[in-house]
């Protein structure tokens, strides 16, 4: 099987040669360190670990031109409104054309990335920003909702022009809206408030027949599962997590099949000792994988403070698992 058809396979709950390896990447300041580790050449970083190679589309969801000042209630809506023109030709690359003949000539996996959650749609950025919108979602929710509606009619439209020129494999939804503790949000105000938004792009991927949505989240977004399970989301990506709360066994015990799961090794394991890492891998993998539906990952993005050696150990016991 190519990574594409291995992909769709595992989502499928199917029976493929083996689950993806997919890999967020080293960056280059992890490599110089770990070169003082031992590793001598990139090629042979690359050349140890085999990996399934994915790509993503990234088009602009920001307003354009970038909006100085973002609507604090329903009074800004039409200024913002004029400035998500889906049709804007810097959303997408100036080769676009290209880049899409090539994808459509691909056997690896492509992900869209569709929308940027409840807080960066509100312009989040710091901490003003973040205060005038949790006070707006307590005052005047109908108005979020109706911004949110917004960006989501636009992000349809914008996804559509995609998907008239590339067949995607799987559809993201960047949520960054918990802290460890849980979400910054209640359960019934994002069912309410923030969902109702969501549905224009939800509608018109379920239309297009892209089968894997992806829920993209960070620490503790549990109790918004339910919701977004109801809603049409069928598959969870969780980073940088709570381990007690986000445990994914316990969340393939709650929600079953109707939650696809990537993810779910504690990156954290990886800075202490080989009997830790050996622990987290063998009491979490093998019964996620033969469960189906599940693509095993680290929770986060590998930093400096991960020695060269435990990562090897990692990947090695990885490999023999899957």
């Amino acid at each position: 099987m190519n990574s594409r058809e291995r992909f769709r396979e595992t989502m499928r709950y199917g029976a493929p040669d083996r689950v993806p390896y997919f890999e967020e990447g080293i960056r280059d300041d992890v490599l110089r360190v770990w070169r003082r580790q031992g590793l001598k050449r990139r090629s042979d970083f690359e050349a140890i670990f085999r990996h399934d190679r994915r790509e993503e589309i990234h088009p602009d969801l920001e307003p354009l031109p970038r909006l100085k000042r973002w609507p604090s209630g329903r009074k800004g809506l039409d200024r913002l409104r004029r400035r998500l023109n889906p049709e804007d030709s810097r959303r997408l690359p100036r080769s676009w054309n290209r880049q899409a003949e090539e994808l459509n000539r691909r056997d690896h996996v492509v992900m869209l990335h569709v929308h940027r959650g409840l807080f960066l749609s509100m312009g989040v950025e710091g901490w003003g920003r973040f205060a005038e919108v949790a006070e707006l979602l307590g005052t005047d929710p109908a108005a979020v909702r109706d911004c949110l509606m917004t960006q989501g009619e636009f992000a349809a439209r914008l996804a559509e022009r995609v998907l008239r020129d590339v067949r995607v494999d799987a559809a993201v939804f960047s949520e960054p809206v918990a802290g460890n503790t849980g979400p910054l949000v209640s359960p019934k105000m994002y069912r309410d408030v923030v969902l109702p938004g969501y549905d224009p792009l939800l509608d018109l991927l379920k239309g297009r027949g892209i089968e894997a949505i992806i829920f993209v989240s960070w620490a503790n977004p549990r109790l918004l599962i339910p919701a977004i399970i109801e809603r049409g989301f069928n598959c969870l990506w969780a980073y940088e997590v709570n381990p007690q709360e986000m445990d994914y066994r316990d969340l393939r015990r709650q929600f079953g099949r109707d939650l696809r799961l990537i993810g779910g090794i504690d990156l954290d394991v990886l800075r202490q000792d080989k009997d830790a890492i050996r622990r987290e891998v063998e009491e979490k993998v093998p019964a996620l994988l033969a469960d189906g539906g599940y693509i095993p990952m680290l929770d986060g993005r590998v930093r400096v403070d991960i020695p060269f050696d435990n990562y090897i150990y990692y990947k090695s016991l990885l490999e023999k698992l899957i």
